[in-house]
């Protein structure tokens, strides 16, 4: 087989290995047999005259070949997809299929049920949701749709402030019955405290209020904003909430709010040239008024 002749299938099923760790774990996210993805990549390293995967006792290793074939891959994928919603409908009918973008946390906990009431005023659309802390490349076609907490700078996007975010320390009454709330900065170091692990820009915020935290300081850390809300709901210990997602649950508790609170920007935003699109401008419009009354839900009284 010629290298430029190589079937998308092929790439598929690497990209399904790659994300998956194994041959039986790419069969069953594309709904294939294993022997069929085992021969997809025999194929492809054949073609390639390269070595792609390595056994270990955990599953497949990918080579540095492999590590460098994936961007290509993954380009593959989002062209794929895209051509696969440019056929899906006419950009003047309201049918068809729209991608979204949106952070782990409004999307985990915010979108739902406003994408459940889209979805029942409009049941001929239908929406790819992507969770990332990343901001996709809307020019790229990467989404059409994103929702993003800080102002874009590409000329090409078509973007609508939302609000501000407020964000507060919270901790579950639970916690609060077993260890007491502090009552100033200083005092914070000596509980429980769920923060980020590799992603600083909460800690430096911090420094800006006068507190400086060390990782030891922290009893869970992750870049999860959903496994941080999760253990905040838990009662493991004192973590930053939305206000908007803290005053649905009247068991989370305020922690020093006049010094612990900070504001992010919340933006809407897509492509000049989908602007035409009806489907991606109807879901464009109504996210814009629910994430602005979503925004109103988070201002401190």
């Amino acid at each position: 087989m010629n290298r430029k002749d190589l079937d998308w299938n092929l790439y598929h099923s690497f990209l399904a290995v790659m994300r998956e760790g194994s041959l039986s774990a790419a069969a069953r996210a594309l709904g294939l047999t294993q022997p069929s993805i085992g021969r997809h990549i025999d194929s492809l390293e054949s073609a390639l005259d390269a070595t792609l995967f390595t056994r270990a006792p955990d599953g497949l290793r990918p080579t540095s070949m492999a590590l460098a074939l994936l961007p290509c891959a993954e380009a593959m994928a989002s062209a794929a997809q895209h051509a696969a919603r440019v056929a899906s409908a006419n950009e003047q009918e309201t049918r068809g299929s729209v991608r979204l973008t949106a952070s782990q946390l409004i999307g985990g906990e915010v979108l739902p049920s406003i994408l459940a009431a889209f979805c029942q005023q409009h049941p001929h659309i239908s929406i790819e949701l992507v969770l990332s802390n990343q901001n996709d490349d809307l020019l790229k076609r990467e989404a059409d749709i994103a929702v993003r907490m800080q102002r874009p700078t590409q000329q090409a996007l078509v973007a609508k402030r939302l609000g501000s975010i407020e964000i507060g320390a919270f901790a579950h009454q639970r916690y609060a019955q077993q260890h007491g709330l502090p009552s100033n900065l200083l005092e914070l170091r000596e509980h429980l405290l769920i923060g980020p692990d590799q992603d600083n820009t909460s800690n430096k915020l911090l420094e800006q209020r006068g507190l400086s935290l060390n990782p030891e300081d922290f009893a869970l850390r992750t870049d999860s904003d959903l496994a941080q809300l999760a253990a905040l709901r838990a009662g493991l210990g004192i973590g930053g909430c939305q206000l908007g997602l803290a005053r649905r649950d009247p068991a989370l508790l305020a922690v020093l709010p006049e010094q612990l609170n900070f504001s992010l920007e919340m933006w809407l935003v897509t492509q000049t040239g989908l602007r035409n699109n009806r489907r991606v401008i109807t879901l464009f419009d109504f996210l814009a008024t629910e994430l602005t009354r979503y925004a109103a839900s988070c201002k401190r009284d």
